[in-house]
Formats: C-alpha cells, sequence, structure tokens
C-alpha cells in the first residue's frame, strides 16, 4: 500500500500522465465485502474489525482495512453526513491556537468517545494523533496516524482520479478533503459529474486540473433515505 501513499504526489507531479495507464487498481467490490464482514467465522467479521481499529491497533492488513472502510456502508448507523452529538464541543479545540494541557486531555477524551460513534471521521483522527503528542504520548500517536493512513491509503488503492471512470472512491465527502490536505493541495470548485464529485483546482496550480471522487455510495444511502421518507 505504500506505493499508493506516494502514487497520487508522483501522478500530481509528472509531466506527463501516459504511465499510470500501466498502473491497476482495485475497485471497491461491495458484494464480496458484505459476506465477508456477516461471516462471524471469518477474520473480516465487522464487528471484531472495527474494534481493532478503535483500539488502535497497528497490525491491520490492507485487506482489512478495505473491508473496514468500505464495509462500513452496510453498518446500521452509517451515514454520509454524520456528524458527533461533541461536534460543537470539539470544533472550540480545532480553533484553538494554543491549549493548555488540561484542554488537551479533555479534547482526547471527546475525540475517543466520537471516534466510538464514528471510527472513521478522518478529521477526528488526524487531531487525537496530533494531540497525543502534544500531551507527550507519542506511541498513540503514532498508532492513531498509522491506521489514519492505512484507510487514506486503501481509498487510493481504488484509482487514479483522473477520471470519474478511474476515480477514488469514498464513503464520505469529507475523506475528499482530507486526502487533499493529505498532500497538501487545495480545491477551488466542487461539481457532481455522473456518480462523481469533481474537485477542480486553480488554472496551473498543478500539474492536474482536478480530480474525481466516486461517491455512489453516498448517492445510495441518500436515496434510500429519501424513500424512506
Amino acid at each position: 500500500m505504500k506505493l499508493f501513499k506516494s502514487l497520487l504526489l508522483l501522478l500530481l507531479l509528472a509531466t506527463s500522465f501516459s504511465f499510470s495507464q500501466s498502473l491497476e487498481f482495485e475497485k471497491p467490490n461491495y458484494n464480496d465485502i458484505k459476506s465477508n464482514i456477516n461471516n462471524k467465522d471469518s477474520q473480516l467479521y465487522y464487528p471484531k474489525l472495527i474494534q481493532r481499529l478503535v483500539q488502535n491497533d497497528t497490525l491491520i492488513s490492507e485487506e482489512e482495512y478495505k473491508h473496514i472502510y468500505y464495509g462500513y456502508v452496510f453498518h446500521k448507523e452509517y451515514s454520509p453526513y454524520m456528524r458527533s452529538p461533541n461536534e460543537d464541543k470539539i470544533k472550540k479545540y480545532f480553533q484553538e491556537e494554543n491549549l493548555s494541557a488540561k484542554d488537551v486531555k479533555k479534547c482526547i477524551d471527546l475525540l475517543k468517545k466520537a471516534l466510538k460513534e464514528y471510527p472513521l471521521d478522518f478529521r477526528y483522527l488526524g487531531f487525537l494523533s496530533y494531540l497525543y503528542h502534544l500531551d507527550g504520548d507519542d506511541v498513540s500517536s503514532k498508532k492513531v496516524a498509522l491506521n489514519l493512513n492505512g484507510l487514506m491509503d486503501t481509498i487510493l488503492s481504488t484509482g487514479d482520479g483522473l477520471t470519474c471512470e478511474t476515480a477514488f472512491h469514498v464513503i464520505s465527502v469529507s475523506h475528499e478533503y482530507a486526502l487533499l490536505n493529505r498532500f497538501d493541495l487545495e480545491s477551488k470548485s466542487q461539481s457532481l459529474i455522473n456518480n462523481c464529485d469533481y474537485l477542480a483546482f486553480e488554472k496551473g496550480r498543478y500539474k492536474v486540473d482536478g480530480l474525481y471522487f466516486d461517491i455512489s455510495k453516498l448517492t445510495e444511502s441518500f436515496m434510500s433515505s429519501f424513500g424512506e421518507k
């Protein structure tokens, strides 16, 4: 998966993208994933997988990250726009420039509670890793960062983002921006093209004009909830 960690940067910095045609990506097979995570005899059984993530297990494999991330769409609590009940409290700490030691510990507790409710909040995972570092717990900081990177690399393994057909598959719009932040990229606008979000960049700032993200599962979830109403 380390290949994909640097892949996007290589694509953005390259003067030509013709070589990207030879790279192989794997779109998520949701039927297989659903079958695996519901099998109590499988190592991919979802309750076990998600518990390992919450406990900051550092031995999660690439296949397990894939099932953790894309398997979450079958979780009864899945919502593309899920917000923690403690969102407003946590937001206050995000905006603080200088956190006291007491505030750091308070926010760590809030983030841990929020991540039990929604373990795939990339913002919270990144912030928790940073706060652990501020608190002097670099071991926990590295564990959380490792799992965050594993989840992001899972998304990057599904495409190259250069077309809607080879888009990165995401289960939350917030994950699109988390990936841009990871590579220090800024988008100028967002538009919907077929089943993809297209994030456009400032013209000429990067070697590509924008990136595509497949949001099929977000759309399905929205339409499902709308139909129920």
